[in-house]
Parts: C-alpha cells; sequence; structure tokens
C-alpha cells in the first residue's frame, strides 16, 4: 500500500472543454478552480508523450467536497483523437457517478444541455442498504454520466 495516497481528479478530454466545463458548472454546480491551464512546450509532450501538445482547460471543483475536495480536470488538446462512443461494458474507466435528490429531474437537466439518455431509469432494493434509483446518461461529449439518489 502507498501511505498516505489521495484521490485528486479525474481527467476528461474535451473537443471543446469550455462548452464542457459550462455543462458541468451549469448541471451539476462544479467550480471552476483558478488558474485555467495554457500548457505546451518540451515539458508537457515529454510529461504526455504527445509530440507538439498544447493542452488548454480548467479543473472543476465536484460539489459536496468543499473547497479541498477532488476535481474533474477537463482538458481539450490542439492534436485529437475521436473515436466512437464508449459503450457502457467497455473495460476501463467507465463513467462519473452523481448523487442527486431526483433522479427524473437530474435527468431532465442533462438532457437540456446538450446530454443524451443511455438508458432506463431503474430503481432496485440493495439488501442491507436501501433503494437504489439511477440512470445512465452522456454530457454533450459522449462521456457517461450515472445519476442515482439513495433511499433508506
Amino acid at each position: 500500500m502507498i501511505d498516505n495516497a489521495r484521490f485528486v481528479h479525474t481527467n476528461i478530454i474535451s473537443g471543446d472543454w469550455e462548452r464542457l466545463a459550462r455543462f458541468y458548472e451549469t448541471v451539476f454546480g462544479c467550480r471552476r478552480v483558478l488558474p485555467e491551464r495554457d500548457m505546451s512546450g518540451e515539458w508537457i509532450e515529454r510529461g504526455t508523450g504527445v509530440a507538439g501538445a498544447h493542452v488548454r482547460g480548467a479543473h472543476m471543483r465536484l460539489p459536496g467536497h468543499g473547497d479541498t475536495g477532488p476535481t474533474l480536470e477537463i482538458f481539450q488538446y490542439n492534436i485529437g483523437s475521436a473515436g466512437p462512443e464508449k459503450p457502457v461494458n467497455e473495460t476501463g474507466l467507465a463513467h462519473i457517478a452523481f448523487q442527486v435528490p431526483d433522479v427524473e429531474a437530474a435527468l431532465a437537466e442533462v438532457l437540456s444541455h446538450g446530454g443524451k439518455r443511455l438508458a432506463a431509469v431503474v430503481s432496485r432494493e440493495i439488501a442491507g442498504v436501501g433503494t437504489l434509483k439511477f440512470v445512465y446518461a452522456r454530457d454533450p461529449d459522449g462521456n457517461i454520466l450515472e445519476l442515482q439518489s439513495w433511499k433508506k
């Protein structure tokens, strides 16, 4: 085990980092952590392994964790690589989950700001934990979101 390890952030690469940052600000109440990033040069090329890389973006403080909580890092490269939308069951990082008071209302908000529904809203009793209600959706860039609520 690594002593004193601490979760810091999760990164999303976007084709338009400012648009995606506004989505997370508007829909989930994420807050930008200054300064915004504008990084290029030999050091970023070596660190990313991308020749000619110029990276711009911002960290977004996630709701519910205060001023020192983890962030969602939204970056945009000058050199992109777009592929098909990732399916829910593909190996690797799968989705970002947000606990919300009302799953249907949160889904409506995601949809009204350019997101897409991915599956049905479902509710299920989890023995010893409570009732989980959730739905999978996509943000405007196609990243998978889980909107969930729990009742004991």
